[in-house]
Parts: C-alpha cells; sequence; structure tokens
C-alpha cells in the first residue's frame, strides 16, 4: 500500500466502511461497480447485451449530450461541446444562444453565443420592459417549455421587436427550450436561429430538444458549482475534491476541508472520508458505467455537526487512464435573492416571497393561491413593494430588479468569458 500515512489510513477506513455498505449505499454488499466492464466486456458490448443500443442520429447525439452534462467542466466549455452536437443534429443559423437564468427569480445571469461577445442592452431592456412575444419568462413558465416566435405570434412575428432583432442578424426563425432539471429548478434557457426560406422547426426537432433539456439544465447546474467551487468568491462557496477510483483524494479546492470536517463520521485529519462522500461518489462511477443507471442522481443532502445541511454532488472525469471522481460540497442556503432584497430595500419576509414571485411572472390569482391569501391581500403587499422599491408597476419592479442586481452579474460573466475565468450564477453581490 502506498502513499502518505494519510492516505494509506484513508484508505483502510474506506475499506472497512464499503464492507458493511456499497458505494452507493443501497444497502447491498458492495459489488463490482460494472460487471460487463469486470468480466472483460467492453461499455459497448454491455448495450449489445442489454438491448439498450442507441441507433438513431438523434439518440446519439442525446447519448453524447447525457455524457456531457455528467462530467465535471466549465460552462463555456460544456456549451461549445453540446454546440457541437447540436451543429450536426438540429440544423440551424449562425450559433446557439446559452443562458444560465436565477431558479430563485427565474432572471437571466449570463448568456453564452459565439461571435457576440456583449449582448446588447436594447435586447434586455425588450425582455424585461415590454409587452412582446416568445419572452424568456414566458416559455420557462409554460407548460411544454418551448416555443417559437411564429408559433408564440400566430404564423406572424411582424409586430415583434425580438423578430426585427433577429432579422437584422440574418435570421427569421427563433426557437426557445427551457432548461429545467427533473427536480424542477430551471437553470438555463437554449436560444436557436434560422434563417428565413429554411423549414421552420418541426415537431422531431422538438421532441429531441425538450428530451435533452433536463441534461442540459445538469450540466449547466454542475458547471457553475464547479466555476465557483474553483474560483470562489465568498467563505460559504462550494469545496471540490477529487478522488482516485481508489478513494485517495488527489486534489482539493481551498475550503473544501472546512465542509468536510463537519460532516458525520468522518476524520478528514486522520484520513477517513465521511460515508456521504463515498456514498455520492459510488453513484456517480456507476451511473458513469452503467447506461442503465444513467438517470440516477448522484447527490446527497446531509447534515453536518452544526446543524447545517449540506448539498453533495458526484461526477466521474472524462480524462484518459483510471477514472476519477469530483466531489463537490456545497451548502444548502437559500436562494442569494432573499438576503439582497431585504437588505436592499428592507422587505419584510413576505413582501419577499411576493417580489420572488412577481420575478418569476406569476399574476396576483397565483400568487394568492401559492401564499394561501386573498388577492386583495397579494395587492396590499405590492403596494408596500413598489412604495418601498419606488417603482410604480410589476414591470417596473422586474427590470429594476434586474438592471440593479442581475446585469452587474452579466455583464461581469461576458468579461469572465472573454477571460477564461468561470461564470458566475445568481444575484451581484454587494
Amino acid at each position: 500500500m502506498t502513499g502518505t500515512p494519510a492516505a494509506r489510513g484513508r484508505r483502510m477506513r474506506t475499506a472497512e466502511w464499503m464492507r458493511g455498505c456499497s458505494p452507493w449505499c443501497d444497502g447491498t454488499a458492495a459489488r463490482p461497480l460494472n460487471t460487463f466492464h469486470k468480466s472483460g466486456v467492453s461499455s459497448c458490448a454491455a448495450r449489445a447485451y442489454s438491448g439498450d443500443v442507441a441507433t438513431t442520429p438523434n439518440e446519439l447525439a442525446r447519448d453524447r449530450i447525457v455524457a456531457l452534462s455528467h462530467n465535471p467542466t466549465d460552462l463555456v466549455a460544456f456549451w461549445r461541446d453540446v454546440t457541437e452536437v447540436l451543429r450536426r443534429t438540429i440544423p440551424h443559423y449562425l450559433t446557439p444562444c446559452w443562458y444560465t437564468l436565477d431558479p430563485a427569480s427565474l432572471l437571466i445571469t449570463s448568456h453564452y453565443q459565439d461571435g457576440l461577445p456583449e449582448f446588447p442592452r436594447e435586447w434586455l431592456a425588450n425582455e424585461y420592459y415590454t409587452d412582446d412575444a416568445n419572452k424568456i419568462v414566458d416559455i420557462v413558465r409554460s407548460a411544454t417549455g418551448i416555443s417559437t416566435l411564429h408559433e408564440a405570434t400566430g404564423g406572424d412575428p411582424s409586430e415583434s421587436i425580438r423578430w426585427h432583432a433577429t432579422r437584422k442578424m440574418g435570421g427569421d426563425q427563433e426557437l426557445l427550450l427551457r432548461l429545467r432539471t427533473r427536480s424542477g429548478e430551471v437553470w438555463g434557457a437554449l436560444g436557436l436561429y434560422r434563417a428565413p426560406g429554411a423549414p421552420f422547426f418541426d415537431s422531431e426537432d422538438k421532441a429531441f430538444l425538450v428530451s435533452i433539456g433536463p441534461h442540459l439544465a445538469e450540466g449547466a447546474r454542475r458547471a457553475l458549482l464547479i466555476g465557483e467551487a474553483t474560483d470562489p468568491q465568498s467563505p460559504d462557496a462550494p469545496g471540490l475534491l477529487i478522488l482516485s477510483r481508489d478513494w485517495d483524494v488527489l486534489s482539493t479546492t481551498p475550503g473544501v476541508e472546512r465542509w468536510l470536517a463537519t460532516l458525520p463520521d468522518g476524520e478528514w485529519g486522520s484520513g477517513q472520508l465521511p460515508s456521504a462522500v463515498l456514498s455520492v461518489a459510488g453513484r456517480a462511477l456507476r451511473r458513469s458505467e452503467n447506461r442503465a443507471a444513467a438517470n440516477e442522481v448522484a447527490m446527497a443532502r446531509v447534515m453536518n455537526a452544526s446543524g447545517e445541511w449540506l448539498v453533495l454532488h458526484g461526477a466521474v472525469l472524462a480524462s484518459g487512464g483510471d477514472a476519477r471522481v469530483a466531489v463537490i460540497i456545497e451548502p444548502a442556503h437559500p436562494a442569494r435573492i432573499y438576503p439582497l432584497l431585504m437588505a436592499a430595500y428592507e422587505l419584510t419576509e413576505r413582501e419577499r416571497d411576493v417580489t420572488r414571485m412577481v420575478l418569476q411572472g406569476s399574476s396576483t390569482a397565483q400568487i394568492a393561491d401559492l401564499l394561501v391569501v386573498t388577492q386583495q391581500t397579494v395587492q396590499q403587499h405590492l403596494k408596500g413593494i413598489f412604495d418601498k422599491t419606488g417603482v410604480r408597476s410589476r414591470r417596473d419592479l422586474v427590470g429594476k430588479i434586474f438592471f440593479t442586481h442581475y446585469e452587474p452579474r452579466f455583464r461581469d460573466n461576458e468579461r469572465r468569458v472573454t477571460s477564461d475565468k468561470p461564470v458566475r450564477g445568481g444575484p451581484a453581490q454587494a
């Protein structure tokens, strides 16, 4: 057995733990993560044995996107890799436009489109201050999560400001897709375009895009976490550790020791990794090696010794040689927009909740139903919110919150992309 005393101790304690429980904690004895691989059968052959083989171009493209979403990487690299897959699968004009959204407010936090380093401010103003069709928040809240501008305008987009902006870029059609995880969190949106005279996006195109939407959302979320862990901006930033297949710690990011030391049944100083870390890492390995487990979530929510909830995410690094597993640890803190609203405008907790729902596009009736109050009570809360924020309407409220607290993050992310720095999510921090 090689390595430092701490590493050797970590392996021994890990082996002891694994004798009682499999790496993914399903209550069974420890077993090989990939029976086909251990018996000398390749992963491709394993598909043939299981009868689950991707055969069509769309299936192959979807498999590739699923694999990319499971592989920790920076956000822009993820968008670029998926763009290359889409280029060969869904014909479109120029390049896709990728957005990240804050799940708490559904406001845009970044964009990436090859050839458009700076998003025109008038396009943002149109998104948040006008009554135009096919807005991102409308698609995100819709039943299907996908729409084209032509559909939203009844086939005649000539009155749409965004259509005229698309025409100036040489395009004609616009399709927007919601990127929402299976757990219901919206992390982004995708815009695809087609030139004048091109065929309309059809049902097959849309079905394929809807099928990859959850995977794109998971990939975006994971990439944002990786970026924040490797380039932290606050003491409670996520931590990242890379494990070998033998559960040796190969590398860590600053601050991860803080989170590890508080997890139950772990002794970081003596080389024992917490069981929650091993469980998430094991599930990530299983998912990467077994296509039948591709939808398994390598994630856990654990209360630490201080009574705080932490969320752990696992993913396998795609690289040559032996498999390595990345485990991300983050505090399960409330959305950043909450303390920002209360500090900047002295909103009460109920006013904060109403503001969040307004940002997400909820109507007065919908807010009343969700909060179990009357519509008159909602209107009273709105009056107080308008007074405190200095606006006169819902639209002005959304615009003010975006341009005051989110556009600075949006523009900073544009600069970070050109400087090859990780993209960040959420509103700008004070």
